[in-house]
């Protein structure tokens, strides 16, 4: 059976779940129109993932992938989280405003959510994507047994294997220039920054699942450069950012289709895990912030989003997470839909 046959699609591509910009909405549209439409449960709890599966199902009867982040449950460092608040401090004030008093870890890693779990169960989506890391052999066996199709991020081909070792239908290989977190399963170990071109290859050569080519991909010309690479498909995230079914506010949208799309940037600063972002004001703050110096994931989103919070009140909205990869400047402003149509005809 081919990739296309078991994740119940007409073409090879993925619309990358990317958490808090994909919508019911745009996975429906995606899915309507052939493709794998995806949403992203990572940053809510179990009775939002309820309300997004639900609303796409509504919209559609086809194939749905849900993402979940599998990062290691973070350690709270008060003294850390303490410091890097006062480091803060003076940007806050900038927009009139103070940091918050403490950080807390404001969702859950899938690996620790059995509610999130429950839900997905209880709705068996057709799709599963997992990110960050691979949850228990336990978690793994409820999605099978529920006749789940798995996939899971890789960004080293030591991370495909693990992946393909626990039993997952397919690997997507993560390249460094795909924009928003990093995959990567540990994030203080050194990154080898593979490309997608080169990773992409290498997980094809190495590994008896599909590979699904992700990172910096943006048309049809892409797409068809990935499958002559040996993918089964390819996985399009930033293309979908433009889209009018995104939830990406009006400044980032500007951000995106302006000279800042040529630029950007590898940072930890905005959330505490590697993540590529456009260079905006965050990524400006962080320049010359150690690793060290910044708490974990997702405790530290906690003091990103404040902030961004805060000068978007100020009427600013350079302190955003403002996710993309290095093919952002090819991005289109076209409903879901037509971009699928689009992408389609172009690979032709």
């Amino acid at each position: 059976m081919t990739l296309l046959e078991t994740l119940g699609i007409d073409l090879p591509i993925v619309q990358a779940p990317m958490a808090g910009v994909s919508t019911p909405a745009m996975a429906a549209a995606v899915s309507n129109a052939g493709a794998l439409g995806s949403i992203g449960v990572g940053a809510t709890d179990a009775a939002g993932a309820r309300r997004m599966m639900a609303e796409v199902r509504a919209r559609s009867g086809r194939s749905l992938n849900v993402n979940v982040f599998c990062h290691r449950p973070p350690r709270a460092d008060a003294t850390l989280e303490a410091a890097w608040l006062a480091q803060l401090r003076p940007h806050f004030e900038r927009f009139g405003a103070s940091p918050p008093v403490h950080l807390q870890e404001i969702y859950r890693s899938f690996v620790a959510d059995d509610a999130i779990l429950a839900e997905i169960v209880a709705a068996r989506p057709k799709v599963v994507s997992l990110h960050f890391g691979l949850p228990s052999a336990e978690r793994m066996r409820a999605l099978r047994d529920a006749g789940i199709v798995l996939i899971a991020s890789a960004t080293t081909v030591a991370e495909g294997r693990a992946a393909a070792s626990a039993g997952v239908h397919a690997v997507v290989a993560q390249g460094y220039e795909a924009g928003g977190h990093r995959g990567v399963f540990d994030p203080d170990a050194e990154d080898d920054c593979l490309g997608t071109l080169a990773l992409t290859r290498l997980l094809v050569r190495q590994l008896d699942v599909p590979v699904i080519a992700a990172g910096g991909i943006m048309d049809g010309a892409g797409i068809s450069a990935a499958l002559r690479l040996g993918a089964a498909a390819a996985q399009l995230g930033t293309a979908f950012i433009a889209c009018p079914e995104s939830e990406a506010d009006a400044g980032y949208r500007a951000a995106l289709m302006s000279d800042a799309a040529d630029h950007t940037i590898m940072t930890r600063a905005i959330s505490g895990r590697p993540a590529r972002c456009l260079r905006n004001g965050f990524t400006a703050l962080a320049a010359g912030v150690s690793a060290r110096m910044i708490p974990a994931y997702p405790i530290a989103y906690d003091a990103g989003k404040a902030l961004h919070a805060a000068a978007k009140a100020a009427g600013d909205s350079t302190y955003g997470a403002q996710w993309a990869g290095q093919g952002a400047p090819l991005a289109r402003r076209l409903p879901a839909a037509e971009l699928i149509a689009a992408l389609a005809s172009e690979m032709r």
